[in-house]
């Protein structure tokens, strides 16, 4: 028999996946009722264990001191005391305020740099040095210079006690860049010839193409950054001697997880509430505007993570 023959024949030693008697495989089945009620206990199991540490944190902010006293497992009488406390105080005000503002900033910043790199990255014929720029880009991500380096650059760059010192040094990802880049680099080159041949520039292209069929990576990446924004606190450790720029997570950090005196962060009029419940309302206020926003941000994020993984 012909070789050619004898790969068409089918090898009846193969092992052929099994079927069902409706000629489906097994995954594609209803699953028995005994099977459905497994899986509802179990992700019924980790939702309590997963939303259990949050309750508790909530309801703890809003617990009086006499739940907190009795070493209750859960709190029966409640109070509003510890937030109230705490904004007119003035400290966590400010440090929201101030989080939101390098958030915002440092995510449009971020944004329009990132993807203007990346965007070059793509243009390796018309941007020269583009794969060296590329490689280092790359080496960021795999060698740092340290803390005590970067210290030394923003010192000497006058940014200590700044904002900017928050912003400028996490400017640009490079993983978020990589991903973007690739995003770019699925787009219809089509396009951009046809826009060329029209007379339209590069930038022009970018910012008439490119961005607008980017909205999902564009989305996707912005909600990195904002997060990383959000929850950053080590560089305002290092930067800000200033206590009156100080963000919400260095706020947090200081006042709950290093244990520090709450005395400044309370009204002096008002009467101090159980440092406990106070702990408690900080962490509910630094952790509750990000999961706001991310619902609204969420079906961008679903369609950019999938965007690209299907080749049409």
């Amino acid at each position: 028999m012909p070789v050619i023959d004898q790969l068409a024949q089918p090898d009846p030693t193969r092992r052929r996946p099994r079927r069902t008697a409706a000629g489906r495989p097994p995954w594609m089945d209803r699953p028995s009722p005994t099977m459905q009620s497994l899986k509802v206990v179990a992700i019924a199991a980790i939702v309590v264990v997963m939303l259990y540490p949050f309750l508790y944190v909530i309801m703890f902010s809003f617990a009086d001191g006499r739940s907190v006293g009795s070493g209750q497992l859960w709190p029966t009488s409640f109070s509003t005391s510890a937030y109230e406390s705490i904004f007119a105080g003035g400290v966590v005000t400010r440090s929201l305020l101030v989080t939101a503002g390098i958030t915002v900033v440092g995510t449009l910043l971020s944004l329009v740099f990132t993807s203007m790199l990346a965007y070059g990255l793509t243009r390796t014929r018309q941007v020269p040095f583009s794969k060296a720029a590329m490689v280092m880009v790359l080496c960021t991500m795999f060698f740092g210079a340290g803390i005590i380096p970067n210290y030394l650059l923003v010192k000497q760059l006058g940014l200590l006690d700044s904002y900017w010192a928050l912003i400028l040094p996490g400017l640009i990802s490079a993983f978020n860049m990589i991903v973007m880049r690739n995003f770019f680099m699925e787009l219809p080159q089509e396009l951009f010839e046809s826009a060329r041949i029209d007379g339209a520039s590069e930038f022009r292209i970018f910012a008439s193409i490119v961005l607008p069929l980017s909205k999902a990576v564009l989305a996707v990446i912005a909600l990195f950054y904002a997060v990383g924004y959000w929850n950053s606190f080590f560089n305002a450790l290092l930067y800000i001697n200033d206590t009156t720029k100080w963000p919400i997570q260095l706020v947090l950090n200081q006042y709950v997880v290093q244990s520090n005196a709450m005395t400044d962060l309370q009204a002096p009029d008002r009467p101090a509430p159980p440092a406990q419940t106070v702990q408690m309302a900080i962490v509910v206020v630094a952790t509750l505007p990000i999961l706001v926003v991310y619902p609204f941000a969420q079906r961008f994020f679903t369609k950019g993570v999938l965007t690209g993984a299907i080749k049409g």
